[in-house]
C-alpha cells in the first residue's frame, strides 16, 4: 500500500473535527468511525460485539441519554433518519483496538491517521500546559518585582519626608 494515498484518504481536519471531549475524555462515535471506515454503523458495532472482551470501559463506552441530548442539541436534530440509538463512544485505546478487528486496507489506512493525529492533539495540550505553567511563573514574578518597586518607592518618600521635614537637632553647648 502506498504511504502518499493513506496521507491522503481523508483530511486530517475532517477526523479531528470527530473528536469529541465526553467525560473529559478525547473520543469519537461509532457513527463518525463507521462513516471514515467506510462500513455502516450497524456493521462496526456488531464486529465489536463480537469482540467485547477486547473493550473495556476505559476503550468504548455507550453515552448517556443526557450526553446523547446534549450531543443532539449540539449538532442538530435530524428529522428523519439520523441516529435511532445512543451512540458508543471510542476512545484512542478504542481506536487503535478497532484496528484489530476491521481488516480492510481503508480502516487501515484510516486508523493510523486517527491514530497519528491524536497523537498530535496530545502533543498540542502538552505544550498548551507548559506554555501556561511558563505564564503563571512570568505572573508571579511580575507580582513580586511589583511588590520590590512599591517597597523601593515607599523607601524614597521616607527619605523624601525626611528631607524635607527634617527633625529638630539639639543644639550644641550650654
Amino acid at each position: 500500500m502506498d504511504t502518499e494515498k493513506t496521507s491522503v484518504l481523508v483530511p486530517d481536519e475532517i477526523i479531528g473535527s470527530k473528536i469529541l471531549l465526553i467525560r473529559g475524555l478525547k473520543v469519537m462515535l461509532d457513527k463518525d468511525l463507521a462513516e471514515l471506515y467506510g462500513v455502516s454503523t450497524g456493521n462496526l458495532n456488531k464486529a465489536v460485539k463480537r469482540n467485547i472482551k477486547r473493550f473495556p470501559e476505559d476503550f468504548m463506552f455507550q453515552l448517556s441519554s443526557e450526553e446523547f441530548e446534549i450531543l443532539l442539541f449540539q449538532f442538530g436534530r435530524a428529522r428523519w433518519g439520523g441516529t435511532r440509538s445512543i451512540p458508543y463512544a471510542f476512545t484512542e485505546q478504542g481506536v487503535a483496538m478497532l484496528s484489530g478487528i476491521l481488516n480492510s486496507d481503508r480502516a487501515i489506512a484510516v486508523n493510523i491517521q486517527i491514530m497519528r493525529i491524536f497523537t498530535k492533539l496530545r502533543l498540542m495540550v502538552t505544550d498548551t500546559l507548559e506554555l501556561k505553567l511558563e505564564i503563571e511563573e512570568i505572573k508571579k514574578k511580575l507580582q513580586n518585582q511589583d511588590k520590590n518597586i512599591e517597597l523601593v518607592f515607599n523607601y524614597l518618600d521616607e527619605l523624601i519626608n525626611k528631607q524635607v521635614n527634617p527633625p529638630p537637632r539639639k543644639g550644641i553647648g550650654y
